[in-house]
C-alpha cells in the first residue's frame, strides 16, 4: 500500500516560505540569512537555494501568498447606491486580507528596495483600481464623467492599499480603521454622485 503525505503537512517549499515570512517580519529581509530560514523551516540550507536560487526570490514568492483580491462586482453591487456598493467591496477586500495583514505589511515595507516586489504590488493595486471602477459603474444609475470615476477609483484604491500596508493585528484597531474607511467611502461616493453645481451667472 502506497503511503501518501497528509494534506495538513506543508510541503518543503511552503515550510521555507512560512519561515521566511516569520523571520522577515521580525528582523527584516536584509538582516535574515538563509541559514536562519533553513533552521526555522527544519531543512538543509541547500534546499532553500534549490527552491529559491536568490534570496529576493523568497519575497517574490511571498507576494503570491497574498489572497486573491479579485472580487466579482455582482457580489457587492447595490444598484443605485454607490456608497453601499463600495463599502461592500472594501469589506470583502478586508476580509480576504485580514489573515495576511502581517505579510501585506512586510511586503509593502520591502517594496522600497526590491523592484520585483514593488512591481507585483503595483499590479495588484491596478487591479483594485479596476475593481473599484467596475463597482462604481455598475452601481450608478446615471452617466458619470469618466475623469471623475477614474479619480474616485484611484483615491479609494489608494486608501485601501495604504490601510493594508500599515495594518496590524488587533480588533479595536480594525474597528477604528473600518469606521474611518466608511467615512472616506461616503465622502468619495458623495462627491462622485453629487449633482453638478449650476454655472455662475
Amino acid at each position: 500500500m502506497r503511503l501518501t503525505k497528509k494534506k495538513t503537512d506543508p510541503s518543503t517549499r511552503e515550510r521555507i516560505l512560512s519561515a521566511a515570512e516569520e523571520l522577515f517580519a521580525k528582523a527584516g529581509f536584509d538582516a535574515t540569512p538563509t541559514s536562519r530560514i533553513a533552521a526555522r523551516a527544519g531543512v538543509p540550507k541547500g534546499l532553500v537555494h534549490y527552491y529559491f536560487q536568490r534570496k529576493p526570490d523568497l519575497l517574490t514568492a511571498l507576494v503570491e501568498r497574498l489572497p486573491d483580491e479579485r472580487v466579482e462586482p455582482a457580489g457587492v453591487v447595490v444598484p443605485g447606491d454607490v456608497a453601499a456598493s463600495l463599502r461592500r467591496l472594501v469589506a470583502e477586500l478586508d476580509a480576504r486580507m485580514r489573515a495576511s495583514y502581517l505579510l501585506s505589511h512586510l511586503l509593502w515595507r520591502e517594496a522600497d528596495t526590491h523592484t520585483a516586489v514593488r512591481d507585483a504590488l503595483q499590479q495588484r493595486f491596478g487591479r483594485v483600481v479596476d475593481q473599484v471602477r467596475a463597482v462604481i459603474l455598475a452601481a450608478s444609475t446615471g452617466s458619470l464623467p469618466v475623469a471623475a470615476v477614474d479619480t474616485a477609483s484611484g483615491l479609494l484604491a489608494l486608501a485601501v492599499s495604504y490601510r493594508h500596508s500599515v495594518a496590524r493585528h488587533g480588533e479595536s484597531e480594525d474597528i477604528a480603521s473600518a469606521e474611518t474607511m466608511d467615512r472616506e467611502v461616503d465622502f468619495i461616493a458623495g462627491a462622485l454622485t453629487a449633482a453638478p453645481a449650476p454655472p455662475a451667472r
